[in-house]
């Protein structure tokens, strides 16, 4: 098979040809058909996240390169192990990656996303830029209908980590507008599935006037920006000056951390996705004055997954927009995602 590895951290991605697994135990073997370009991608290729302070938190033991990054995978199955059950040759499925140890607390109650020694594909295990993946278990393969191949893929990472934060805002919507924070791909998604769940249009916040744009082309109701001096007056003005029972950040920053709690009703929730990285501060009076409640966000469950797959097969998520690039196109497409070239996401198709 042939696949591109991240060998060195912030070195380019190396391409690599081996022979092809051969899937053992409940294993099953996807040859891949279209895999997304995550900007977490970037952090994880960079070698840490920002912590903000001049910290950082190092992603070598969680990588061990040599890696395949890469966990928003779609693809045929290929092969099954002797002991796989519920898969078949041929079947076409989107790869839940957010695998956990199946042995934990979290694992048995259905939170394996939040498994503190996680075998997520793509992260602690090969992922998806290459040609085949090695996916646990056939439980991780959820049918995607007719939604064509390259949008697919999306919905294992951009979809269910948008679709895991509006839930948690389901119940904090005080009727009005949800406010989602950053129009990237997953902010985008997150507009999508905010429409799905809570049957009403999302208010947009970004800083770039072309993504603000887009925004309201899938569906925001309206948008601001967040530089702007009169832009929480506009959130005011947007939910009849009470603010936002929710707000997503999407970009996990300073800035757009305090834009979010200045926009929230007494009693909202701040739901923090991002990972743009920094530190963020409040006087914690303010917890019992406003009501508020501060919260992150990591993918969803398997359950979510299978929930959210039901939305999208039944046609209630609409698309957003996808670039394709060729595989062996990985590092150009993972570099043009780190300078904020590419409008919506991209997917590699091998």
């Amino acid at each position: 098979m042939k696949s591109y590895k991240v060998v060195e951290f912030g070195q380019p991605m190396q391409k690599v040809e081996e022979p092809t697994p051969v899937p053992k135990g409940a294993e099953v073997l996807v040859r891949i058909t279209a895999a997304g370009v995550c900007h977490s991608d970037v952090h994880l290729w960079e070698g840490y996240f920002d912590m903000g302070g001049g910290n950082k938190y190092s992603t070598a033991k969680t990588m061990n390169p040599p890696r395949i990054m890469g966990h928003e995978i779609v693809g045929v199955v290929e092969a099954v192990g002797p002991d796989a059950k519920g898969a078949t040759v041929g079947q076409k499925a989107v790869v839940y990656p957010w695998i956990g140890c199946g042995k934990c607390w979290h694992c048995a109650n259905g939170l394996e996303n939040l498994c503190g020694a996680p075998r997520a594909l793509g992260v602690n295990a090969d992922g998806g830029f290459a040609t085949h993946a090695l996916v646990p278990d056939a439980k991780y393969l959820f049918d995607y209908g007719s939604v064509p191949t390259e949008l697919a893929c999306l919905y294992a990472c951009s979809g269910i980590t948008a679709f895991g934060a509006v839930k948690k805002a389901v119940g904090n919507d005080i009727g009005k507008p949800i406010l989602i924070i950053g129009a990237g791909g997953v902010g985008l998604m997150g507009v999508q599935l905010a429409r799905a769940v809570l049957g009403r249009d999302p208010i947009v916040a970004d800083i770039d006037p072309k993504k603000r744009e887009l925004a309201l082309k899938h569906g925001a109701c309206a948008v601001v920006d967040p530089r702007e001096k009169e832009a929480r007056k506009q959130i005011m003005d947007l939910t009849g000056g009470t603010g936002v029972g929710a707000a997503i950040d999407f970009v996990g920053a300073e800035s757009s951390a305090q834009f979010g709690q200045r926009a929230l009703a007494r009693g909202g929730r701040l739901i923090i996705v991002g990972l743009f990285g920094g530190t963020f501060s409040t006087p914690l009076p303010m917890f019992a004055f406003t009501g508020a409640a501060f919260m992150g966000s990591v993918t969803g469950t398997p359950a979510e997954m299978a929930e959210m797959m039901a939305l999208v097969r039944a046609g209630k998520v609409s698309p957003v927009p996808v670039t394709t690039r060729g595989l062996d196109d990985a590092n150009d497409a993972l570099q043009d995602l780190r300078k904020g070239l590419i409008m919506g996401r991209a997917v590699l198709v091998p």
